[in-house]
């Protein structure tokens, strides 16, 4: 137990001691001419004594012997003095404890352990918030997918695992852009769609497969009798839509999209542009603009121009219905092409943009994620897609497109099989546009345009020479005369009509040599395209032809050019 010290008397120990003082022996001293302690100091030691602790009277001798100071300059530094001689008296008895700012002023010194409760509960707060903005975020995304999905659609829908198993999914573009829902034709009222696509998707073995139906193909819709397929989501929304193309292909359909046009814009941009080959110009008022021919990179409102355009390829051989198809089938796979390669974050972006313009019963996770589970996948060889084969007839002042049977039934049968729709792939011979891709190389068949090459050199032998390499080539109506000059100096190949270019770029091609021309009105021929052979013409720039039948060897012509 400490012992109480007088005022007058203090035992110090050694280590309170002046050298002097340890060098005599001395233990104590006696201080003089000091004033008796303060209620404060008084209180201070007793509280001390009470808890039986020794008292460093030594600190207040030390404060009393100071200059005076002002009183603020006590006040900051009576906590550090108290706190100073508390850690002594606490160290004397074995005790610790954790440093408090004194209510009179002083630094403060924060215990550990709050310090450390208040960053933990910071944090929890910034979690919880981060948490909430994503789950707010994916739920606005979602909201803006489901709008327009109701229970008969849902009904409509068979339930599969599409990371585990292929399933088939309708996709319609329908024409409810903004500038035709102003229109008094297009307004109000449930939407025709332009587009229907339905894709069969296979995960497991990274495929897809695009197989478009023509807009106006009859389908009976039960009560509602005989109508164009477009007219469906009009009639009765998706659930019929389905009903109507599950029924008509003989496959059930998983998942809906329903994609406004305007959401190829928004798609295209978020992604940074597609690339696409654009097979031939496009100058089409209609669709919003024009295209030159050629690979190119794709703003969103390009994308659009060539999805929509089909007055390009009115007074062609082409099928402009069957055209448009092919070029949408083209935008998707780029657009899959781009978002297979773009890491979570981009595709979430780019659903989240376009997720006002589209329709379905597939949440973001579902669309990550089957993206995630397509990566892999190569665009060139694992995405198939054909056109349903049909024929249009008019019937009672209305035209329709009328599914031929047993080819739909066939290419189905392929397609649910996981092979591609058609046997190999397919282009057109007038537009180069691709019109079937079945993974591998193109077969293009025979090309039944009509040919006139004419020799315009004084080598005899050359113009049916060049009609027999055109004929090796596929160019079966080729016909060979002489020109109305010997004196041409340059090999040409002239088109008239602008959709017949891509053609002429391929005899061309065939031929391996030749300057492409349009025709500007100078030159009278008959058949679709001229050939004048010229000075410059090399016979061992000429491809290598096949071996054919008599039947193959071109035609004499007695017409000339002019």
């Amino acid at each position: 137990m400490s012992r109480r010290y007088s005022n007058d008397d203090v035992n110090l120990p050694d280590e309170g001691l002046s050298e002097a003082a340890r060098r005599s022996g001395q233990t104590s001293v006696r201080r003089t001419q000091r004033s008796a302690p303060s209620q404060r100091e008084v209180r201070a030691r007793n509280q001390h004594h009470a808890r039986g602790e020794m008292y460093n009277i030594d600190a207040v001798f030390e404060a009393q012997e100071q200059p005076r100071e002002t009183y603020s300059s006590r006040l900051q530094s009576s906590g550090s003095r108290r706190g100073t001689a508390r850690g002594n008296a606490q160290r004397a008895s074995g005790r610790t404890s954790t440093p408090r700012a004194s209510a009179r002023g002083g630094s403060v010194a924060a215990k550990p352990h709050k310090t450390k409760r208040i960053i933990l509960i910071v944090a929890l707060v910034v979690v919880v918030v981060a948490i909430a903005a994503v789950v707010s975020y994916i739920t606005a995304i979602n909201n803006n997918l489901h709008a327009g999905v109701d229970d008969d659609l849902r009904a409509a829908l068979v339930e599969t695992d599409m990371a585990k198993e292929p399933f088939y999914l309708l996709l319609m573009g329908t024409d409810g852009s903004a500038e035709r829902e102003e229109s008094e034709e297009y307004g109000g009222g449930g939407f025709r769609s332009d587009t229907i696509i339905l894709a069969r998707i296979d995960a497991p073995n990274k495929k897809a497969t695009l197989v478009s139906i023509h807009r106006d193909t009859r389908v009976d819709m039960g009560e509602s009798g005989l109508h164009k397929l477009n007219a469906a989501h009009a009639i009765g929304g998706p659930a019929l839509a389905v009903e109507t193309v599950s029924k008509m292909a003989g496959v059930p359909i998983s998942h809906y999209a329903e994609i406004d046009f305007d959401a190829f814009c928004e798609m295209v941009d978020a992604l940074g542009g597609i690339e696409v080959d654009v097979p031939v110009d496009i100058d089409d008022y209609e669709a919003g603009g024009s295209l030159s021919a050629g690979l190119q990179t794709l703003d969103g409102d390009q994308a659009l121009v060539l999805c929509r355009s089909r007055h390009t390829y009115e007074g062609t051989a082409a099928d402009p219905d069957m055209m448009r198809a092919a070029n949408q089938r083209l935008v998707l796979s780029a657009i899959a092409r781009k978002i297979l390669d773009s890491d979570i974050a981009t595709i979430a972006n780019a659903v989240n943009m376009m997720s006002s313009y589209v329709t379905t019963d597939m949440d973001l996770n579902d669309i990550v994620g089957l993206a995630q589970a397509m990566q892999g996948l190569d665009p060139e060889t694992d995405i198939y897609s054909a056109m349903e084969p049909a024929e249009g007839v008019y019937e009672d002042g209305i035209w329709w497109t009328v599914t031929l049977e047993d080819e739909w039934r066939e290419m189905m049968s392929r397609v649910d099989a996981g092979l591609p729709p058609t046997e190999s792939g397919q282009i057109d011979e007038k537009t180069g546009t691709i019109i079937a891709t079945a993974g591998g190389s193109f077969e293009e068949g025979e090309k039944t345009c009509w040919i006139s090459v004419k020799n315009g050199t004084s080598t005899d032998g050359l113009a049916m020479s060049a009609a027999t390499t055109l004929i090796d080539a596929g160019f079966v109506n080729a016909s060979a005369s002489s020109a109305n000059s010997d004196d041409y100096k340059q090999t040409l190949i002239i088109y008239d009509d602008p959709a017949n270019e891509y053609e002429a770029k391929k005899i061309a091609e065939a031929l391996g040599q030749g300057k492409v021309t349009q025709n500007d009105g100078d030159w009278i021929y008959d058949g679709d395209f001229l050939v004048i052979i010229g000075a410059d013409w090399n016979p061992n720039k000429t491809p290598t032809s096949s071996t054919r039948s008599s039947s193959s060897t071109a035609s004499g012509d007695t017409s000339s050019a002019a």
